[in-house]
Order: structure tokens, then C-alpha cells, then sequence
């Protein structure tokens, strides 16, 4: 029988609360929102934190509005609230489709968009979808808040640059307009696991690629990104022939893993593909279309 190791459990009434208990517990307290990532790995004992700093009761950081030039994610939005979100809906349709193969909704009911990041998990959707969008995390700690770019928050498997003392609070994705955005998703079986996955978006102007974000997932990406695909791509024509190219660079870019879901030139092939998709049903959708 799997059981985790022996641990104390802290309730946060705020985030305050939350970052006091943190400190108070030292570099061995874990925040858990969702759980559905932390307490597997503690029940296979390949997590053993000494507290868990419980922030369930942390509602005020549950939502989805527009602030200016971005939209405001709370750290504890629900994954079924991101697929639900009209805002979203509206600016990136790449949400819904990630949050559409994320898990069932049992899951969705209690993953958090906060818990999915700071997890860091190399094969998570959520990572995928922000390094695609540049989004920025909001880091909080007793001494302020600070702006973390996306790509620079995870720093490796299970790692991310929030620190003892400190709690991820919002993410910010900047609103951009003349553009569509896409996430296609390869699993064993429905609610798995990513074999591979790749989510983008397209800002064109006329004809060609004003910017474009690519994400990639389950593939060994660094920073779950191909920049060199991006800057391909940026200022060019948005045409088959260079959505094409783009996804080749991304397959020969990514570092995946042989595993139980596949060998490793399946898995580069198979980004490369669903790079191609996603670019192109991203540049339908910034025209206007409904694929």
C-alpha cells in the first residue's frame, strides 16, 4: 500500500497567511491547491514534504479579467473556470482546446492554472500554452511581488524559480490583437498524458507573420518553446510552405525521451506535425475562420 511519508498540514486564510506559513516552515513546506500532481508523487514517496500549506480557502485568487493591455489569470483558477472563461474565449481559443484534452473533469473541478506551473511537470499542457503566449507569473513573497517572464520561470523537471517564502499569485497574458491561436494533442488514451503536444499563436498582418509563440510539450523543449521556429517564422509569409518549415526546425530542436509512449524519433516526428497543425489552424482562426 502507497502512503505518503509522515507530514503537518497548515490552512491559509490568506495570502499573507500563506507566506507566513511558508517561512515559518522553512525550504520543506509545499503548497498544495488542486493536489492532483503533489500528492501522487508523495504517495510514491518521490515528494516528502514536511508541511503542506493548504490555500483552498484562497478565493480572491480565482479569476479571469481584463487589467489594461492583459488578461489576469488568479493563480487558483480552476482548469474547468479556463474553459469556461468568455474572456479567454474571446482573445485565445488555445485555452479551451488545451483545457478540452487536460485530464477529465474530475480533475478540471480541482487543478489550478498556479498548481499546473509551479509543478513544472516536462509533459504538462498549461506549461505549453503560456511559453506559447509569453505570459508573465506574478511571484509574491513577504518582501513584494516580482514579474517572472515565462520563459524564464521553469528552470528544469519539478523546478521553477518560486522560492521558500514565496507563492505564485497571477499570471498575466498580454492581449494582442489580429491574432488566432491553436493546441493540438496526441495521448495514449483520452485524459493521459501527452505523447506529444504543441500550442502557438499567430498575429498576422496581411499576408505575412507580424509574431507568433510556439509551445511544445512532452518533447524535451527548453523552456517548452522553439524560438529558433519562432524567428523563422516572424516577418515572413503565414504559408503552408513556411508553417512547414517552422515545424521541422521544432522536431529537429526538441530533446524527447524513449519511453512506455513512444521512441524518441516517434515523438519528433509527431511534434513536428502537430507544430504544422497548430500554426495553420492559428492563422485560419487570425483571418477569421472557425477551424
Amino acid at each position: 500500500m502507497q502512503v505518503p511519508a509522515p507530514f503537518q498540514y497548515e490552512r491559509a486564510s490568506s495570502v499573507d497567511d500563506a507566506i507566513a506559513l511558508l517561512e515559518r516552515h522553512g525550504p520543506e513546506a509545499r503548497v498544495i491547491a488542486g493536489g492532483h500532481s503533489l500528492l501522487p508523487m508523495m504517495k510514491l514517496r518521490l515528494a516528502r514534504p514536511e508541511t503542506l500549506v493548504d490555500i483552498n480557502g484562497l478565493t480572491d485568487l480565482s479569476y479571469v479579467r481584463v487589467e489594461g493591455d492583459a488578461i489576469a489569470i488568479g493563480a487558483m483558477t480552476r482548469h474547468a473556470e479556463l474553459l469556461d472563461s468568455a474572456v479567454l474565449a474571446e482573445h485565445y481559443r488555445i485555452f479551451a482546446d488545451a483545457e478540452r484534452v487536460i485530464a477529465d473533469p474530475i480533475v478540471r473541478n480541482r487543478g489550478t492554472i498556479g498548481g499546473s506551473l509551479c509543478q513544472a511537470d516536462p509533459s504538462e499542457d498549461l506549461s505549453a500554452v503560456c511559453s506559447a503566449l509569453r505570459v508573465t507569473a506574478v511571484v509574491r513573497s513577504a518582501a513584494g511581488t516580482r514579474q517572472v517572464p515565462i520563459r524564464e520561470f521553469h528552470l528544469g523537471p519539478y523546478e521553477s524559480v518560486v522560492g521558500d517564502g514565496e507563492i505564485l499569485v497571477e499570471v498575466r497574458v498580454p492581449i494582442r490583437t489580429g491574432i488566432g491561436s491553436a493546441y493540438e494533442k496526441v495521448e495514449r488514451r483520452a485524459g493521459d498524458w501527452a505523447v506529444a503536444a504543441a500550442g502557438v499563436f499567430v498575429q498576422l498582418d496581411g499576408g505575412n507573420v507580424a509574431d507568433v509563440g510556439i509551445g511544445m510539450t512532452a518533447v524535451g523543449a527548453q523552456h517548452f518553446t522553439c524560438t529558433e521556429a519562432e524567428e523563422l517564422l516572424r516577418g515572413g509569409p503565414a504559408g503552408a510552405e513556411q508553417f512547414a518549415a517552422a515545424a521541422a526546425v521544432c522536431a529537429r530542436a526538441c530533446s524527447p525521451q524513449s519511453d512506455q509512449r513512444g521512441p524518441e524519433d516517434y515523438k519528433r516526428h509527431l511534434v513536428g506535425v502537430l507544430t504544422g497543425r497548430a500554426l495553420t489552424r492559428a492563422a485560419v482562426r487570425a483571418r477569421g475562420g472557425n477551424a
